[in-house]
């Protein structure tokens, strides 16, 4: 079984180079598709439009790019009660890798 220490952290970044959110996962992409959540989300995946997700993973000077888009989805019927009837969904395609000259 996976420990804790398998997960990294990475740095959301926006245009003028500052970190406001730090996201968690075992991939980049799995870090982006957390922050594709966030997003404003479309009513429905065909009429999202993407955004641009850029992740820096903490301790290294790789920028990960992705395209990200968000939307809203009915909940399935064996969701637990806590769960709203809506959900949001995100998706994610990578763009590339940018690499800094100082952190």
């Amino acid at each position: 079984m996976a420990g804790e220490n398998d997960k990294r952290n990475f740095a959301l970044r926006t245009e003028d180079g500052e970190e406001p959110s730090v996201f968690s996962g075992k991939t980049p992409r799995q870090a982006a598709l957390k922050a594709a959540r966030r997003l404003d989300p479309a009513p429905s995946e065909a009429e999202a439009d993407t955004e641009e997700i850029r992740l820096r993973e903490k301790g290294e000077h790789k920028v990960h790019i992705y395209e990200g888009w968000a939307w809203e989805e009915e909940a399935p019927d064996d969701k637990p009660d806590w769960m709203p009837e809506e959900i949001t969904k995100g998706n994610v395609e990578k763009q590339g890798v940018e690499h800094l000259d100082e952190i």
